[in-house]
């Protein structure tokens, strides 16, 4: 194999491909990106650590076609030492690459591409497309919620379900056990009858870092068991989940009766000064609700305690409820509007935070005892 490709272009694709390697494998040809030349005057690159896979393709001047692996990171780490604007030479043969672009040279060891394992798709009969910017709405609105708790791995993702609500809607949802982020967009053509599937937290990392540079629509294709992103020159591809998501309708509080409307910032603002003073133990931010003024607490027994006050529009019963106050940040980070509503019931029952009904995004806040 014998090709010449623009350091920015070889760089951009391993940029995207190395980060789904592993830095500490078992495996080594896990280690590894797969480099395709064809005659065609095309480079593929691939990556996988066997449940997620990403190839990118890219344009470069070949003179011999072939194909070999070699180490992801140091091949990312050379790309990026190399000097702007230069071309990179890349020839490969027994078991060797020769890395060279201006005066450095690199002579790498190399395995046989024989030995790299492709990810079987099989059948992925449902497809559609959906707009890049709805897709990063919804990762980004959700995926602070998903669980890192191994053992409940059917919440290490975010669960895609469609539903008829009156309208046919496409839901995403995370949650891990004391928040839950939902999502809710129009059913896109072609996702009728989809099954329900989680897409696993790592998948979800690299897509997210892949739509920053795509514009237009993301074509996602998928099966019971697998799921294919197709992003510009990239293809993501995943395995599922195979898990089952809890029924999170039930903790979405429908009987609330005590609004309070505020504005986010402020309220972030509030929230973020007086947590200065929280640690570990007293993560906990006390709310006390009274009519238009709201109190922020926080009692830590090493630091002392801090408190402000906010104002909001609250009309209901005064009360006091805890939250977690990195939870409670997380949350209003993600509130792009004027004014979030807070619907609450009791200081044991869960809290339900969007910006009004109309709001494709809701969340749910479990309280904390103070």
């Amino acid at each position: 194999m014998k090709a010449t490709i623009e350091r920015a272009t070889l760089l951009k694709s391993l940029s995207h491909v190395q980060s789904v390697v592993e830095r500490r494998n078992t495996i080594p040809i896990l280690s590894n990106v797969l480099i395709e030349a064809a005659a065609s005057g095309t480079i593929r690159l691939m990556a996988t650590d066997l449940d997620l896979q990403v190839v990118e393709q890219v344009q470069a001047q070949v003179e011999t076609p072939g194909s070999t692996t070699i180490s992801a990171h140091t091949l990312f780490d050379i790309a990026r030492k190399l000097p702007e604007g230069s071309q990179v030479s890349l020839e490969a043969a027994e078991g060797k690459m020769l890395i060279q672009a201006g005066r450095a040279k690199f002579n790498l060891s190399t395995l046989p591409r024989d030995d790299f394992p492709i990810i079987a798709e099989g059948d992925l009969p449902t497809q559609f497309e959906l707009p890049a910017e709805t897709l990063k709405q919804i990762i980004d609105k959700t995926r602070f919620a998903i669980s890192t708790e191994e053992t409940r791995y059917y919440l290490n993702g975010i669960f895609f379900h469609v539903s008829e609500d009156p309208q046919p809607v496409l839901k995403a949802a995370a949650t891990d056990g004391h928040r839950l982020a939902r999502v809710t967009v129009p059913r896109p053509d072609g996702a009728e009858g989809m099954p329900d599937i989680i897409v696993p937290r790592k998948c979800i990392g690299e897509l997210r870092k892949l739509l920053d540079e795509v514009d237009g629509s993301v074509e996602i294709s998928l099966s019971a068991s697998k799921i294919r992103f197709g992003i510009g020159n990239a293809i993501l591809t995943s395995k599922l989940i195979d898990g089952t998501f809890p029924d999170y309708n039930r903790v979405i509080p429908t009987a609330n009766d005590k609004l309070l409307r505020i504005d986010p910032r402020s309220f972030e603002e509030g929230v973020d000064r007086v947590a200065t003073i929280a640690t570990e133990k007293t993560r906990a931010v006390k709310m006390a609700l009274d009519r238009d003024k709201i109190t922020l607490s926080v009692t830590s027994p090493e630091n002392g305690t801090a408190a402000e006050e906010v104002p909001g529009d609250y009309n209901a019963d005064s009360f006091e409820i805890g939250f977690n106050a990195r939870y409670l940040l997380d949350i209003l980070q993600q509130v792009e509007g004027d004014v979030v509503e807070l619907h609450l019931a009791d200081q044991a029952a869960p809290t339900l935070i969007r910006e009004n009904d109309r709001s494709p995004a809701l969340y749910v806040l479990m309280p904390m005892r103070v």
